[in-house]
């Protein structure tokens, strides 16, 4: 495995700018992962290290050699697309020894068998090497195209939103398996995606992208305590954070420039303080339930008791707490505290 550098990166796109000096380095044994929507500029990224395109300015290096300008097969990446891009008339074995029988590698028989065995095992499919691709689930399909990356021991592996088509239990699976053979492997992986469970449960450190731009960079939890500003608090969490106009509340601890204020559901406390909040959405996830709230001609989301029966048009009492809100100015910058 490598270190990764993008040094002051841009690209073009006709007259649209894909990316706008971009700057980062993806640490060896990392899991980095780029968060941001469609357009944001992630599968650039990746196409920029993988060699598939090339930048109008700035450099990429892997291990502090500039690969620039090197061809995708003399750098060393393996690259997992959303799609599982399997070759359908080749069996689940062959699939994953593909990579390994290439010229440039010469490798053996007895190795490649040896250790597409190792990954099928790793990735609980070892019962489905004599399958043919068409015969799997999506789910089996999947953990395929992350083997073919896997046998290798490329410099990095970058993938492309690899779980986004598959269902919401399935992608839960995958996380935890996929972070545990990063662990177990000592991988180093840049990984993009839109999805902030993804990037929540098993990044090292995020980095979120908007329109080209890469606005901050931090582990998950210094991202979603102290987001740079308003985009990126909006980034992270689910339901989003509460975004109010600041002359809903007095308190003194409100700095004087401040214009919004920023309030996880987690940290609306319901039951206190004399404003009031009238509730017109409910969700109930078992374990937890999520309020909406109208609050003063805005929409709030609360975490409520579980074990309490909440109803449609209930006016419930609502307030905050200062130490836990989130100040942004004008320009919806963080102000730090």
């Amino acid at each position: 495995m490598a270190k990764v550098k993008i040094e002051n990166v841009s690209i073009n796109f006709g007259t649209t700018a894909a990316l706008s000096n971009i700057d980062f380095e993806v640490k060896n044994s990392e899991f980095f992962i780029l968060l941001g929507p469609t357009g944001a500029g992630k599968t650039t990224t990746l196409r920029l290290i993988s060699g598939l395109e090339r930048p109008d300015s700035g450099k990429i290096l892997i291990d502090g050699i500039d690969v620039t300008k090197v061809q995708p097969a003399y750098r060393d990446t393996a690259f997992v697309f959303q799609q599982y891009s399997l070759y359908p008339n080749y069996s689940v074995f062959d699939n994953l020894a593909f990579p390994l029988r290439s010229p440039l590698r010469k490798e053996s028989p007895e190795k490649i068998k040896q250790r597409v065995l190792e990954i099928a095992t790793l990735l609980k499919i070892e019962n489905k090497l004599n399958n043919s691709a068409t015969e799997l689930s999506g789910g089996e399909m999947q953990r395929v195209a992350i083997g073919r990356a896997l046998v290798r021991t490329p410099n990095i592996y970058l993938m492309d939103e690899p779980l986004s088509s598959l269902d919401a239990k399935l992608r839960g699976d995958l996380r935890v398996e996929l972070k545990r053979i990063q662990k177990e492997l000592g991988a180093t992986i840049l990984y993009v995606t839109h999805d902030q469970i993804e990037a929540m449960t098993m990044a090292d450190r995020i980095g979120v992208l908007r329109e080209g731009e890469l606005i901050q960079i931090g582990t998950p939890s210094e991202i979603y305590s102290s987001p740079a500003d308003t985009y990126v608090a909006c980034r992270l969490g689910s339901p989003q954070i509460n975004l109010l106009p600041k002359d809903l509340f007095d308190f003194p601890e409100i700095p004087a420039e401040t214009k919004t204020l920023g309030i996880r559901p987690e940290d609306v406390i319901l039951g206190s303080s004399e404003m009031e909040g009238m509730v017109s959405g409910i969700e109930n996830l078992g374990a937890d339930t999520i309020l909406l709230l109208n609050f003063n001609e805005h929409e709030v989301f609360a975490y409520a008791d579980p074990r309490k029966t909440y109803s449609y048009g209930d006016v419930l009492k609502v307030g905050i707490d200062p130490e836990k809100t989130l100040f942004f100015d004008a320009q919806d910058q963080l102000i730090s505290a």
